[in-house]
């Protein structure tokens, strides 16, 4: 079961998620199983992240007689983080395949640590419904607060995030520039060294998903 750490993250507490996690983080794990894994690992934290998910009633016929259901009240919208959060959307659609798909491409400066956007691709009426931002990595915090902020400026009001590992360092950001955010995270680690990496970390999520390990 997922539970609320003081921070306000979400963690997931599941051996299931626990053990695929356990395979990303190996270093001799290779590019086709960490993209199986980290697709899995998203599919498995969907269920959790759009459980308070608004609905309304829906009249229906069956096969048998008319009656009342639920459904999704608004459109939900998954908006990954390219290129590392590319590797999160399979999984999330085998769950809702009816989710429309939105991209923002964010590149950090490896001297400032800070983002710059060089793609900007979302759906129009982003306020009809939720949007779930997802990246597998939860650093420094910048590329997030940027994509939030893009969100926001888009029309998003009801946001949340998804990400495989998140630092201390991401979290405080993320409370301070965007604190009603919810954040979805497979574990917490200790810290971001000198280069912005997380540790222990899983080194770089699109590196490794794509096999561009220098």
């Amino acid at each position: 079961m997922p539970t609320q750490h003081e921070t306000g993250v979400v963690v997931f507490d599941h051996p299931l998620i626990a053990h695929k996690l356990a395979s990303i983080r190996d270093r001799n794990t290779g590019h086709r199983s960490f993209r199986a894994a980290l697709s899995q690992i998203a599919g498995l934290m969907v269920y959790e992240v759009t459980r308070e998910l608004p609905t309304r009633e829906q009249t229906i016929e069956t096969p048998m007689m008319q009656t009342r259901c639920r459904v999704l009240a608004g459109a939900i919208t998954i908006v990954p983080v390219l290129r590392a959060g590319l590797g999160m959307i399979d999984g999330i659609l085998e769950v809702m395949p009816e989710a429309r798909v939105g991209h923002l491409g964010l590149a950090r400066d490896e001297r400032t640590l800070e983002p710059t956007a060089y793609l900007n691709k979302l759906p129009r009426d982003l306020d009809d419904g939720p949007v779930i931002l997802v990246d597998p990595m939860l650093a420094t915090g910048g590329s997030a607060a940027a994509a939030l902020k893009m969100l926001r400026q888009a029309g998003a009001s009801d946001i949340r995030m998804i990400c495989l590992v998140a630092s201390p360092e991401g979290i405080e950001r993320m409370r301070r520039e965007h604190p009603d955010v919810k954040i979805y995270a497979a574990a917490l680690d200790d810290r971001i060294d000198e280069n912005g990496f997380i540790l222990p970390g899983l080194g770089d999520a699109g590196d490794r998903m794509y096999g561009t390990v220098e």
